[in-house]
């Protein structure tokens, strides 16, 4: 399998979240106990921005524990190989920005454009919130052996993650950990 240039895969990672329109939250409650949803959410200026609801779990969760975990994911009817399916997952801290920022009403003009009609019937509702989630560092996978991570201010640090393929488990790190 053909390598890419790292600056190729960094301007591939921006472009997958520019073309995605959804993706998963892994938030954690009062208890710490972990919570998976979704949220439509617009990537602008290398950061991801979500408009969610305070009757969804994961908006109380937000506000308590910032920190997150975000997957974006190719759709499996449009992908090559289920085992392959293109995805980024993103770790990230939440920060609500409140509807008399400077910057609110011009962020909601960039997610109503980006999700349309619906977005705009929502964004007058008072029980929802602005997200900024500022991405601290990400795993890219595009397919069998491309996978990478992101690092740095503008996530352009970028590694390929195992050179050593599949060959031997890993079993015995888990092992260690449970004792």
């Amino acid at each position: 399998m053909e390598r890419l240039p790292m600056q190729s895969v960094a301007m591939d990672f921006q472009q997958f979240l520019t073309s995605q329109n959804s993706a998963v939250l892994a938030t954690l409650d009062t208890n710490q106990l972990p919570n998976a949803s979704y949220a439509p959410y617009l990537w602008h200026d290398g950061k991801l921005y979500i408009y969610v609801s305070e009757l969804a779990k994961h908006t109380g969760n937000l506000f308590v524990r910032p920190g997150l975990s975000v997957m974006v994911i190719e759709d499996e009817k449009t992908c090559q190989n289920i085992f392959a399916r293109k995805r980024a997952t993103l770790m990230a801290t939440a920060k609500p920005i409140d509807r008399q920022h400077p910057n609110w009403a011009d962020l909601m003009h960039h997610y109503v454009s980006h999700h349309g009609e619906t977005a705009l019937h929502l964004q007058n509702l008072k029980d929802f919130h602005l997200f900024e989630l500022e991405v601290l560092s990400a795993t890219f996978v595009r397919g069998f052996a491309q996978a990478y991570t992101l690092n740095g201010d503008a996530l352009n640090e970028v590694k390929h993650m195992n050179d050593r393929g599949h060959g031997q488990s890993s079993r015995h790190l888990t092992d260690a950990q449970a004792s």
